[in-house]
């Protein structure tokens, strides 16, 4: 992460962009494989932690950062835009960008790692957690000495320094065995999927958002007449904004709410409200931009509201569960297959913004709207759908994990399969009697 942010700034060309491109999105995918490591380890190191009454609230609390993050980096684009506009040469920089902007945006990329490097000494330092030493390395000793240097406990018991009786070892079904499909793959679906429909509409809805408040502010964020410095600044003074008042509280909610009334429910309220939010903007979206200003603003209010269901709903709830639901051996591996699905609804996302922001040239009125109208209540329309089909799969195939440990939500598979099996003996055995 510390070493991928640094490069991206060092992303060679100035003013071909297909070559900027190539060199920045090489360097995006070696932060993309850091990301991709820190989510399941963060979640996991969480998880295994906490005790099973306040679990939720600190893996919530850990995601909650995410919105901090938010905040901060909309925080230093608009300060380093308004220095570089300032001092920089860059207050006549209307139409094309000059060479300080080249400068600009590779500054605020290599600022990134800054956060990273902040907590590198500790991240070292930090022992692996004593369920992964002690069930899967088998290691009880060194377990017992990592609780006691993470909890500062100083009274356990010097019995501690000799080897304790071995249990049971643990099955030996490896990853994407039939047993492990049998035993988690019902988890595995229910965690990737909501986390690939969740995405689609996160991603989709952040993106369309600088478009939407283009239209509400008549500024458009790309215009040949628009300094390059005031239209960054406008876009991160919209991230900031909508982090402030509807991200971060709609984290801290969950925070206070998830030990309370559990997992499922919070994300299904959040898929169902986010559904209801993008069908009343929808379905009549051009009555919103057709009429007077209170309209405008009261969808601006209505469309923030996504981004606080999204976050104090499904966006925190799927980065908790995988964390939950899975042995100890699988469970970082898991989380990261969840959250590897989310990101293939990234991509999805990414389409249907570019679809539904494509301008379309032909003689109807409400089509001189831009984003183009009905593309946009088809989009709406279709993310509504989306949330409707999370609601499904959490109700129909996600596990509750509230107030249960990491050992009762894992071994309860393995008794349901063992009365599973002896159910099937019982009748084969009365079959052939």
């Amino acid at each position: 992460m510390i070493l991928s942010s640094f490069g991206c700034g060092f992303s060679v060309c100035t003013s071909r962009r297909s070559c900027v491109m190539v060199s920045l999105g090489f360097f995006r995918f070696i932060l993309g494989l850091g990301i991709g490591g820190d989510y399941p380890l963060s979640a996991t190191i969480m998880s295994e932690f906490s005790n099973k009454r306040t679990r939720g609230a600190f893996i919530a609390a850990v995601f909650s950062m995410q919105g901090l993050g938010i905040l901060v980096s909309s925080a230093v684009t608009m300060a380093v835009c308004v220095a570089f506009k300032n001092f920089g040469g860059g207050a006549k920089a209307d139409g094309e960008a000059t060479v300080e902007a080249d400068v600009a945006w590779r500054l605020i990329l290599m600022i990134g790692a800054l956060p990273a490097a902040l907590t590198l000494y500790w991240r070292v330092l930090m022992p692996e957690t004593a369920r992964y030493t002690a069930l899967v390395e088998h290691n009880f000793v060194q377990a017992a000495k990592d609780m006691q240097k993470v909890m500062s406990i100083s009274n356990i018991s010097d019995e501690t320094t000799t080897e304790p009786p071995s249990p049971s070892p643990p099955p030996t079904y490896k990853l994407f065995s039939i047993r492990f499909l049998r035993l988690h793959g019902r988890d595995l679906f229910a965690a990737s999927a909501n986390w690939f429909l969740v995405d689609v509409v996160f991603y989709t809805s952040n993106f369309l958002l600088s478009h939407i408040f283009s239209s509400y502010s008549h500024k458009p964020s790309s215009s040949a007449t628009t300094n390059v410095y005031d239209a960054t600044f406008e876009v991160a003074k919209l991230g900031a904004i909508v982090a402030a008042c509807s991200t971060i509280p709609g984290y801290w909610f969950t925070v206070f709410f998830i030990d309370k009334v559990g997992r499922v429910k919070i994300q299904i309220m959040g898929f169902f409200f986010m559904a209801v939010i993008f069908l009343a903007a929808g379905i009549p979206y051009g009555w919103y931009w057709s009429k007077h200003e209170q309209t405008k603003k009261g969808f601006m209010v209505l469309y923030g509201l996504v981004f606080f269901f999204c976050n104090f709903g499904p966006n925190t709830t799927t980065f908790i569960i995988p964390a939950e639901l899975f042995p100890a051996r699988f469970r970082s591996t898991c989380h990261g297959i969840s959250g590897a699905a989310g990101k293939l609804g990234a991509i999805v996302g990414t389409v249907g913004f570019l679809w539904a922001t494509k301008k379309v040239e032909d003689g109807d009125d409400m089509n001189q709207v831009y984003p183009d109208v009905n593309r946009m209540r088809t989009a709406f329309l279709i993310l509504g759908g989306v949330c409707i089909a999370g609601m499904f799969v959490t109700y129909f195939f996600t596990k509750e994990t509230m107030g249960r440990s990491l050992e009762e939500n894992e071994h309860e598979h393995e008794r349901d399969k063992n009365v599973e099996d002896e159910e099937i003996g019982d009748g084969q055995s009365l079959a052939s009697t």
